[in-house]
């Protein structure tokens, strides 16, 4: 099989670079090991946002005459929650198979492996082997749930994310480690659904990569749903041999105390796929367990390109994406297929988002980081206790924190807890890309009544010009 790209991977990095290729007029096959989509589309982004949306029903029937609407005898159906779920990411990977045929691009399953920088040795899952010759690859392995030392999943009292969506029987407790994106998540959906959550974070605060008032408002809204949380605490050990399981939990000062739960599940980040596909054997430049890539993903070894998670960038999907397009439009340019040098990625212009509730959105600096940058700084913070539109849904929890520099009105960074927020981030991402000022924020007319405004009112706020607060 001879081909211009051959792509490893076919999640939300591999299958659009492999789509952006072949719009460039490459040949192009994509070799994936178990589901078109990856990681993001079976296990991880679209099915947990089925599960959330499940949780997020249950609680609003839960509480509808807080909106002069009577719903009794309402109840979870754990069984259709999952299944719902499942037949989602079923449902978009048929999508992407789709999109391949679409595309005119081949699909071979199998596990890829670099053979030279030219060939790629796939093995079926009958055991036989195909090569795949190309003169461009792009690594698009991703990764996998981290395992500690002291955490060994057995996939039955001690899980990671892909069982916590496909649990036969929903547990009366959990134990969550970490709380990060994906722990938080699942707290927010388990405890919703009636499974007594408690979270453990190894760090001071949780959602630690967010801005701190993130965190303090997190913890809170969490704290008055039920959710127990353990912040500067480590897992040292957990005794599985009974019917549910017994945790050992160290604080900071070293004290030490046990909880009990039916399940425990590890959320303490990813890994990359970086073992067994040839990177060591062709000298392919690996640091802290990342492929080395250049701004338009190169790898040290020529016409080797690496995305996603098993890169440096920020293990996010629509990161992957771009990095994807990024990849496939440099070989396009080499290919003089495509005219120009690609756009290269911001790293401090990436949105991220935790699809809890509240939600939470952020993009750019947090005030600690700007501050340690050496920026003055004008921070505005709006309420939606104060926005018409948030009173008017029930959905007052949270806030706008916007963040400019006092000498040039640069905005800086920008983070929102509350609800749809996630929704909302974007338009920040899109001002800073156009190096939008504060003046240009102020002067520019947001809807009302909408939650948008909030971004508006909290740049008010920053500049001491606020009529609503």
């Amino acid at each position: 099989m001879k081909f211009d790209l051959v792509v490893i991977g076919s999640g939300p990095g591999g299958y659009p670079a492999a789509i952006r290729a072949a719009q460039l007029g490459l040949s192009v096959v994509i070799v994936e090991k178990e589901s078109l989509g990856g990681i993001c589309l079976n296990w991880g982004c679209i099915p947990t946002k089925a599960l959330l949306k499940s949780a997020q029903v249950y609680e609003n029937l839960k509480h509808s005459q807080d909106y002069g609407i009577a719903a009794t005898g309402v109840q979870v159906d754990f069984s259709a929650v999952i299944k719902r779920s499942r037949n989602v990411a079923d449902k978009m990977s048929k999508g992407i198979q789709f999109l391949m045929k679409k595309n005119k691009i081949e699909v071979v399953m199998g596990y890829g492996k670099i053979k030279s920088k030219n060939l790629v040795e796939v093995t079926i899952a009958d055991g036989s082997k195909k090569n795949i010759e190309a003169k461009y690859i792009i690594i698009a392995t991703g990764g996998r749930s981290k395992e500690l030392p002291n955490l060994k999943q057995d996939g039955k009292k001690i899980i990671g994310y892909r069982e916590a969506m496909s649990l036969t029987q929903q547990p009366k407790s959990m134990i969550i480690v970490g709380s990060g994106a994906i722990g938080i998540e699942f707290a927010y959906v388990y405890q919703t659904m009636g499974t007594k959550v408690s979270i453990v974070e190894f760090l001071p605060r949780i959602v630690p990569v967010e801005d701190e008032d993130i965190s303090k408002e997190l913890e809170k809204q969490y704290k008055k749903q039920g959710i127990d949380i353990y912040t500067s605490c480590s897992v040292e050990k957990v005794d599985a041999t009974g019917t549910g399981v017994t945790a050992l939990i160290k604080r900071q000062d070293g004290s030490t105390f046990s909880l009990q739960a039916d399940v425990v599940l590890s959320a303490v980040g990813v890994v990359a796929n970086i073992e067994n596909i040839g990177l060591e054997e062709h000298n392919i430049k690996v640091e802290k367990n990342k492929i080395v890539v250049n701004e338009y993903q190169q790898t040290s070894i020529a016409g080797v390109y690496a995305i996603g998670d098993c890169s440096p960038g920020q293990s996010l999907a629509h990161v992957a994406s771009n990095e994807g397009i990024i990849a496939a439009e440099h070989i396009g340019y080499l290919e003089k297929k495509y005219a120009h040098l690609p756009d290269t990625i911001d790293y401090n212009n990436v949105p991220g988002c935790t699809y809890c509730t509240p939600e939470i959105a952020s993009v750019g600096f947090t005030e600690k980081a700007a501050k340690e940058a050496g920026y003055q700084l004008k921070v505005g913070k709006f309420p939606f206790v104060a926005s018409g539109k948030a009173t008017a849904s029930g959905a007052t929890d949270g806030f706008v924190k916007i963040i400019y520099d006092a000498q040039y009105g640069e905005l800086l960074g920008c983070h929102l807890i509350g609800y749809n927020v996630t929704e909302l981030i974007a338009e920040v991402v899109l001002a800073r890309k156009l190096e939008t000022t504060a003046h240009e924020v102020l002067h520019a007319i947001h809807p009302h009544p909408t939650m948008s405004e909030a971004l508006k009112e909290a740049t008010a706020v920053a500049y001491g010009v606020a009529t609503d607060l």
